[in-house]
């Protein structure tokens, strides 16, 4: 075990943060690494507990204690490979997953938990701090296998059954494999050079990356089977009297356009989306939201206003909420802290319902909104009484989250089944109502986190392995 009494002569300390006026003047990573010396210190602090609740905190059910004593011995190169017999990307799930891993570890029922997450980030470091090398595979099976989808989900497939020997190809729509860490996550939590070292690793493993391809139906014939990994795109829509006006989009529609611009892409001036000198105000609390308004930052924003239609939540966790269960607690993003042009952080609104979006005077672009105070009643949210609120907007991006799988297409094609939330239904091994179709990640979940999604992408890839090696398998030198 890690140090006994570590959690006693140790005080929690999280990785240090760029000082936010300096970090939105680019869009590189916010967060500074720590030294060597300062993670083992923290990794010490771990109490290898005879029932480690942080394993069932963890979708991916990392070993955390193991590694925790790995690190604290300095032993990194164990570290890692205990880390990766769990997770396929511990250098995204160290940077963008919210640690629920933390909220079940022991040392969080007084409110100090173990920072597991800057372990854990600090171990990926390690293995990209050399050259990513590929790791072996087993013999090939000659059985050909298509992932359709390049996010979270449809990486961990792919080198999954790539290592078990299959034949993988993986497709991608868009110009650039990655998904929601492409296009969806902004550079400055995940920059994309992270991103393109593991692909190339998993090409160097047999992976073959097809990009800018839509398929049909009748293009899955050929493969052994499919596992479809398009996630959950289709954006919460606000049908509120002036939805068609200008400067009222998507958040998607914003964050992957910046990061494109990031990458060195030309987004053409028409219909380009720019937070400079405006006010912004973004209607959705969650990370979509929080990562439009750190974007909004960077851009220089006038000012940025952040809604929600929930109440506050309480700043300490509530008796019905106990440990080791999530902390449904107040919380404050990087973003949210950094200073716009005029105001010195996000102004957050809470239990707050959008009415309309009004225009300016030629009726063509939004000048404002109106806007109602709410409250939960008996579990829904109903208007109050109170005057309305006119919040000044020149650019309203909605973040209110995401309602299954794009229609039509591949699910229309095949006939998938879906649930009555618009989720592709499968069993337990990922299997679909169609034969050898199998599905993963938030097309078949909904929407979730990065570190579900892997979780989710590695147990499909062990049923379509297992349904794979089920019939006579050509064995390929």
């Amino acid at each position: 075990m890690a140090d006994p009494r570590g959690f006693l002569k140790v005080d929690r300390a999280k990785s240090v943060e760029r000082r936010a006026d300096a970090r939105i003047a680019d869009c590189k990573e916010f967060v500074v690494e720590p030294n060597a010396d300062d993670v083992r210190a923290q990794a010490s602090r771990c109490m290898d507990c005879g029932i480690p609740f942080c394993h069932k905190g963890c979708p991916l059910g990392n070993v955390i204690p193991e590694f925790n004593e790995l690190v604290w011995r300095g032993r990194m190169d164990d570290a890692l490979r205990v880390l990766r017999s769990t997770n396929n990307f511990p250098e995204f799930t160290g940077r963008v997953c919210p640690a629920p891993c933390e909220a079940s570890c022991v040392l969080a029922i007084e409110g100090v938990p173990v920072t597991i997450k800057d372990v854990e980030r600090t171990i990926a470091l390690a293995e990209f701090a050399g050259d990513l090398v590929p790791l072996p595979r087993a013999p090939r099976t000659g059985r050909r296998v298509a992932v359709i989808g390049s996010g979270p989900a449809g990486l961990a497939v792919a080198q999954q059954l790539a290592r078990a020997g299959h034949d993988v190809v993986l497709f991608e729509r868009d110009d650039r494999a990655g998904g929601l860490l492409r296009y969806g996550i902004p550079d400055f939590k995940l920059e994309k050079s992270v991103l393109d070292r593991r692909l190339l690793q998993m090409e160097a493993e047999g992976v073959e990356i097809r990009t800018g391809v839509s398929l049909a139906g009748g293009d899955v014939a050929e493969f052994d089977a499919t596992v479809l990994c398009t996630g959950s795109r289709i954006p919460r829509d606000l049908p509120v009297p002036g939805r068609d006006l200008d400067g009222v989009h998507f958040a998607m529609t914003f964050l992957e356009q910046q990061n494109r611009r990031v990458a060195g892409d030309v987004v053409p001036e028409e219909g380009a989306l720019l937070a400079t000198d405006k006010h912004v105000v973004v209607i959705g609390g969650g990370d979509t939201g929080s990562d439009c308004v750190g974007t909004s930052n960077r851009h220089r924003a006038a000012s940025v206003t952040q809604l929600e239609l929930l109440p506050k939540p309480p700043l300490v966790r509530m008796p019905e909420n106990p440990w080791p269960a999530w902390p449904l607690v107040f919380r404050t993003s990087s973003s949210q802290e950094e200073p716009s042009v005029t105001k010195a952080h996000c102004e957050r609104e809470f239990s707050i319902m959008t009415k309309a979006f009004v225009p300016d005077a030629t009726g063509k672009r939004i000048a404002k909104i109106v806007a109602a105070r709410a409250e939960l009643v008996g579990g829904a949210i109903k208007e109050t009484d109170a005057d309305p609120i006119d919040i000044p907007c020149d650019l309203a991006l909605l973040a209110m989250g995401f309602i299954g799988p794009e229609r039509g297409g591949l699910v229309t094609e095949l006939g998938l089944t879906l649930d009555g939330r618009g989720n592709i239904v499968t069993d337990a091994t990922g299997a679909t109502n169609v034969p050898k179709i199998f599905a993963a990640g938030d097309a078949s979940r909904g929407q979730s986190l990065v570190v579900w999604a892997i979780a989710d992408g590695r147990r499909v890839a062990a049923g379509v392995d297992a349904f794979l090696r089920a019939g006579p398998l050509r064995a390929v030198a």
